[in-house]
């Protein structure tokens, strides 16, 4: 019986409920959900900031703020049938970890000696974003395809990476 409620039911319900989620599962879940907020019309990315089991900022991929959405025809580049991987200059959208970052600028937060989550491996261009603000690990769900620089940039700076094994 609940001793809350009195509900012999409530005991049950408790009990058959999955097991607490470690850290990283519970991060990376977080992220997952945020990517459901990207506005791109060809993939959604998320990435979370933290620090200390705190979150501390988040960010998805998508058209930076005041531009009209990807998924409305902001962004050429995600509207047309360009192959993965090329005409990424063209591309108008943000990345998951560059918002993560920014935001945490734009309210004053500092980055350094954070964690980030994020639901792809960085880019070369987030790459260089991670280690210049001080991002001590990157933990990350699925490897992105053009991630290869980027992997050796982070290590050479002594960036933890590691892949979130399910």
């Amino acid at each position: 019986m609940c001793s809350n409620c009195g509900d012999e039911k409530a005991v049950k319900t408790t009990a058959a409920v999955e097991e607490r989620p470690d850290w990283d599962h519970y991060f990376m879940g977080i992220a997952e959900v945020a990517a459901s907020r990207s506005n791109c019309s060809r993939r959604h990315v998320a990435a979370v900031l933290v620090r200390d089991k705190r979150i501390i900022s988040t960010g998805y991929n998508g058209t930076p703020r005041g531009i009209k959405n990807c998924n409305e025809g902001g962004c050429p580049r995600c509207n047309s049938n360009v192959p993965s991987g090329e005409g990424l200059t063209e591309c108008l959208c943000c990345h998951a970890e560059e918002n993560s970052i920014v935001q945490a600028a734009y309210h004053g937060i500092a980055v350094a000696g954070a964690t980030i989550y994020t639901t792809y491996s960085p880019c070369l261009l987030c790459s260089k974003m991670i280690i210049n603000a001080g991002i001590v690990e990157v933990v990350y769900k699925q490897r992105y395809s053009i991630d290869s620089t980027s992997m050796r940039l982070l290590a050479e700076a002594g960036v933890k990476v590691r892949a979130l094994e399910d």
